[in-house]
């Protein structure tokens, strides 16, 4: 019987999903960090996950950090759990998915951009309130001008705006919105569309985008070049989907 208090955690058929569920908004503590940074140490070991999906329970999927603590008192401790998420998130090699309805503010915006994919319901709303109370959000300082500019970031951060799941998307750090009745459907697309690939050769994907990021071309292309060669087609997989590509048939992945 698992002992989490505030989430719900499934790992089936090489997928997993955590759910928050701390009512009413599953605001993040530092109990509920530390289950969830738990949780993902353990995931980062697993050689046979092909992806992590984290979903929310209840009207919203994250509306932020408790206020509460970032008193003095507790704010070393808020802060140093709630950073062991995005390096943990960072570490894994599998695609990281968001699936976000409801409000997602704060410090659970800042999660959802720390996944891959973010898969938003129409009725989902994104924000960064912080400077409403007189702080600012450290992840989202950096995460953000990654994915839409700085610009955009310093909007984001310095108005406290909250945006439509459409304006989240048209910014960039939405990956797609779905109609809130085909939410379950598009999710489960989504998961099936990863999940029936190698797991070593999503990892291998996923590695050749982030490597390469920022570098310069001549170099990335010598890089991914190299790791396409001397990397993945040294797998079996490759190899697999190769000869069952000529065969016609469905590859049998090994995980090699």
């Amino acid at each position: 019987m698992s002992d989490l208090k505030h989430l719900i955690v499934d790992n089936m058929e090489s997928v997993a999903h955590i759910t928050f569920k701390r009512p009413k908004h599953n605001v993040l503590n530092i109990e509920m960090m530390k289950e969830l940074n738990g949780e993902l140490e353990k995931l980062i070991t697993d050689d046979n996950l092909k992806c992590l999906v984290i979903k929310g329970e209840g009207p919203s999927w994250c509306a932020g950090v408790e206020v509460a603590d970032h008193k003095p008192g507790l704010v070393d401790e808020m802060v140093a759990v709630f950073n062991r998420i995005f390096e943990l998130i960072n570490k894994l090699d599998v695609p990281t998915i968001a699936a976000v309805h409801g409000a997602c503010l704060g410090g659970g915006m800042e999660v959802a951009i720390a996944c891959d994919i973010v898969l938003a319901s129409k009725n989902a709303v994104f924000g960064q309130p912080e400077i409403k109370l007189g702080f600012f959000p450290p992840y989202a300082a950096i995460r953000l001008a990654e994915l839409v500019g700085p610009a955009k970031a310093i909007e984001v951060c310095t108005t406290g705006r909250r945006y439509s799941a459409e304006d989240a998307k048209s910014m960039g750090f939405v990956s797609q919105t779905v109609e809130d009745e085909s939410f379950s459907e598009a999710l489960a697309k989504l998961i099936k569309e990863i999940q029936v690939n190698s797991p070593l050769i999503i990892r291998l994907n996923k590695r050749a985008v982030r490597n390469h990021i920022g570098m310069d071309f001549t170099k990335a292309v010598e890089s991914v070049s190299d790791y396409f060669l001397n990397t993945m087609m040294k797998t079996e997989d490759t190899l697999e989907g190769i000869k069952s590509f000529e065969e016609r048939r469905r590859p049998e992945w090994k995980n090699k």
